[in-house]
């Protein structure tokens, strides 16, 4: 095992055990942080004409928001906040699409910006929910399980 795959392994095995230990609330952070990397390393790779670097890194934040962020919405308790999100989740999904085939990173921005926006209104619910109760500590909050259920 060469040092860059220890390092990859360490690395995947950290970021595993953080989501493990985490609440559901940190957890969709750290998928808002997750795919904004990757958007962020994609604008890069394209300004680098690094073609197959970026494909991955795009295809990385497609994942991260289908498959973590609106995988994770539950519908029938979120009601049309959940939908709205899932209804955006797509369209910033379909945006990279056109990105990816078009290089364009002022798309891979509109995206970015639409992601930031999303997580600063998550984080805030963080800071406006009353604190958990002593006697159910690993309870996720209210707020937390209206939209994103599944976790």
């Amino acid at each position: 095992m060469n040092m860059n795959s220890a390092v990859k392994a360490y690395s995947n095995v950290a970021i595993e055990s953080k989501a493990h230990s985490s609440d559901p609330h940190k957890l969709i952070l750290m998928l808002y942080q997750g795919a904004l990397l990757s958007i962020a390393s994609a604008k890069n790779q394209m300004l680098r004409k690094e073609i197959s670097a970026k494909g991955q890194s795009i295809s990385q934040a497609i994942s991260i928001i289908n498959d973590g962020l609106k995988a994770s919405l539950d519908l029938n308790v979120g009601g049309e906040l959940a939908q709205n999100l899932s209804d955006l989740y797509s369209y910033m999904i379909q945006r990279l699409l056109v990105a990816n085939l078009k290089n364009d990173t002022e798309i891979l921005d509109e995206v970015s910006t639409l992601l930031l926006e999303l997580r600063g209104a998550w984080e805030s619910i963080r800071q406006t929910e009353p604190r958990a109760q002593v006697s159910k500590p690993h309870q996720p909050p209210e707020k937390t399980t209206l939209v994103y259920g599944k976790m």
